[in-house]
């Protein structure tokens, strides 16, 4: 009874011995099987990163505003200081301040021609925050497709070696080789259509802040003018 105990015992000690050690893959690894689609989608990558970083630089610096500037803008407006008031707004450089700048220009006239002009500059600086979201966006679409685009081509690609094995017989490692290296480029493409969107998300969120800061500075330059002398 003791020599079947310790047969047994040596006999899981042997298994356990020769058991493969589990292996690990990497991202890296891991998009080297997908193909040329992981070219696509790592410069779709890349794309969508200059586009979120550029962006948040502009998006930072239109916010960037010194809490002092309307009442400065007063001052000088209700002191007949016009010029001081425009180059004032040339040294502030934002674009509430390329809204007052061009208000300023038109005092005199009426007041819906002025707050035509000012809405006018304030929609162009709008469009120069957005610009590239239109890109953005199309990633955070476009990016899922093609990885599944390549999903379906390597699926396609494996069935088809299938087909010239003798006797429709292939092997099953061979089979799952095929197999991983399709679902590689889903992967990839969810992952960079899933950054993509939050990032497109994320730079709305910010421009929205922008517009909702212009449409007040407009309010009170426009209330400013109506003030008595």
């Amino acid at each position: 009874m003791l020599f079947q105990i310790d047969t047994i015992a040596l006999a899981e000690e042997v298994m356990t011995q020769v058991e493969p050690a589990q292996q690990s893959i990497n991202l890296w690894e891991m998009a080297q099987y997908g193909g040329w689609i992981m070219i696509i989608l790592a410069i779709l990558l890349a794309i969508a990163c200059y586009i979120f970083i550029a962006r948040l630089v502009v998006i930072k610096q239109a916010t960037r505003e010194d809490k002092s500037f309307m009442d400065r803008i007063r001052d000088y407006i209700h002191d007949g200081k016009i010029d001081s008031a425009l180059n004032l707004c040339k040294q502030t450089d934002t674009p509430s301040a390329h809204m007052i700048e061009k208000g300023i220009t038109r005092i005199g006239r009426p007041m819906q021609d002025v707050q035509v002009a000012v809405e006018n500059v304030g929609n162009l600086e709008v469009g120069r925050l957005e610009k590239g979201l239109v890109i953005m966006a199309t990633i955070a679409a476009g990016a899922p497709m093609l990885g599944f685009l390549g999903t379906v081509l390597g699926m396609v690609q494996t069935f088809y070696n299938m087909a010239q094995t003798s006797g429709g017989v292939i092997e099953m490692s061979a089979l799952s080789t095929g197999m991983y290296q399709a679902m590689v480029t889903t992967i990839g493409g969810l992952i960079v259509g899933i950054l993509a969107m939050f990032a497109y998300n994320y730079l709305v969120s910010r421009i929205d802040r922008v517009v909702r800061l212009l449409e007040s500075r407009t309010l009170e330059f426009m209330d400013l003018l109506n003030e008595p002398a």
